[in-house]
């Protein structure tokens, strides 16, 4: 992926935080400058998480584990990015509200792209 194309993806996934906040209770972003780093820190989260225990444990793998792990990284993020507040039952709501939005709007994994790459 180019850069233009990480700047939409940051840009999508901002506008989805925004709509997140507006739909669940006990998540709220403060504005699009706010969305837009907390979409950077819950990528880099992600990133982490996945490169230290594998895809079973983040949003691209199946399941509950992959599930909360998606509500651990948003809980985790409104300590990073001022102007973000998230409860647990927040963040749980929001990573299930995410995700669905994702089945519609899917955005891949860091390492699919490394290794779509490493393929060729």
């Amino acid at each position: 992926m180019n850069f233009l194309g990480h700047v939409v993806r940051f840009i999508v996934s901002a506008l989805v935080l925004l709509v997140v906040g507006w739909i669940v209770p006990q998540f709220s972003v403060g504005g699009f400058g706010s969305a837009l780093l907390l979409a950077l820190v819950i990528a880099l989260l992600g990133w982490a998480i996945e490169g230290i225990f594998g895809k079973r444990v983040t949003p691209f793998g199946r399941g509950i584990v992959g599930f909360l792990a998606s509500a651990l990284v948003i809980w985790l993020a409104q300590f990073i990015i001022s102007g973000v507040s998230v409860s647990i039952l927040g963040a749980l709501l929001a990573a299930l509200v995410i995700g669905i939005i994702d089945l519609f709007i899917p955005v891949g994994s860091p390492f699919d792209a490394a290794k779509d790459k490493s393929d060729r």
